[in-house]
């Protein structure tokens, strides 16, 4: 039976975006992205609460979001969530990213004409 791993987000880098490279000579560009959520409680208080998001891009994707990205940015991204497991002073530890496969840049430079966003997709 085929599964469904499809994540979207919205939202603001937390910090510039930071290009390695692995031993096989592939480089990955990863950043983090702030989600912020609203609700009303039961007695009608607002309430706000921001999600954090390890993000991963790789190849051609990663290379215009390090050039095109910076922390601040607005960015629509779509992708799929990727559990990695690593043993630390023997313990099991576990790290959930989202490794993104499309990106759109939705800010704006003051005086720039209204368009659509520009998309690259991997």
């Amino acid at each position: 039976m085929p599964g469904l791993n499809r994540v979207q987000l919205i939202g603001y880098l937390g910090k510039d975006p930071e290009t390695r490279y692995i031993p096989s000579g592939k480089q990955v560009c990863a950043f983090s992205v702030a989600v912020s959520r609203r609700w009303k409680r039961a007695d009608g208080e607002a309430k706000e609460a921001t999600d954090w998001f390890n993000i991963e891009a790789w190849g051609r994707l990663g290379e215009i979001c390090q050039q095109y990205l910076n922390k601040g940015s607005l960015v629509f991204l779509e992708g799929r969530l990727q559990m990695d497991r690593f043993e630390s002073d023997g313990e099991t530890r576990y790290f959930t990213k989202v490794v993104a496969s499309q990106m759109q840049m939705l800010d704006r430079k003051p005086g720039e004409p209204d368009q659509p966003p520009e998309e690259v997709e991997e």
